[in-house]
């Protein structure tokens, strides 16, 4: 007689969250970024407005689409990239991981970030460069004192799989501060 495998049932919604990211991965994360986007201009727009000044829904819409369309599915393929060529947890692997993140996905992803949201607002080149002139240096500044500790915890305790939706959770609180950035004023000649 045959003894039944006993098979872990996933329940409630962490189970079908787990499910999807197996079935659907890409997707998944994309939804999970977006959401997580529109949350924290939520907050940054809650935060940084007057009672007198509107909420700018457009503004909440480009940031949740960022995070569909892009971050989304960067964050899967960057963190599945990261684990093929450097596939350990270890210390070395970790840390290895961070400063590939800290000099090409992070720089990368914030210039990304602010072109996109400033042409998406009307900016021409020439104000999309010296938008970036201006905000670049001191939220990457900012990104180097936030994110390595988050890249540690990421990298080294979370099974690649879960690593965009723990870096997710970290980027809430940056993405308040990236989505106040975002909507400064342009550059004044």
């Amino acid at each position: 007689m045959s003894t039944p495998s006993i098979i872990p049932v996933r329940i409630g919604f962490v189970g079908w969250y787990l499910g999807m990211i197996n079935s659907r991965p890409v997707l998944t994360k994309s939804l999970t970024s977006s959401l997580i986007y529109v949350a924290a201009d939520f907050t940054s727009q809650t935060i940084a407005l007057s009672s007198s000044e509107p909420y700018d829904f457009i503004r909440t819409l480009r940031m949740g689409g960022y995070g569909l369309v892009v971050l989304g599915p960067t964050l899967h393929y960057w963190f599945n990239f990261m684990s093929k060529i450097l596939p350990g947890r270890d210390l070395f692997s970790t840390v290895r991981k961070m400063i590939l993140g800290q000099t090409v996905y992070g720089p990368t992803m914030t210039v990304v970030f602010f072109s996109l949201n400033a042409a998406l607002q009307g900016e021409d080149a020439k104000e999309i460069v010296a938008r970036l002139k201006r905000d670049l240096f001191p939220t990457m500044l900012n990104g180097v004192m936030y994110w390595p500790l988050c890249d540690f915890i990421t990298f080294r305790f979370a099974p690649v799989h879960l690593q965009p939706l723990v870096s997710n959770g970290f980027s809430y609180i940056w993405t308040v501060y990236m989505t106040y950035m975002a909507s400064l004023d342009k550059v004044s000649e």
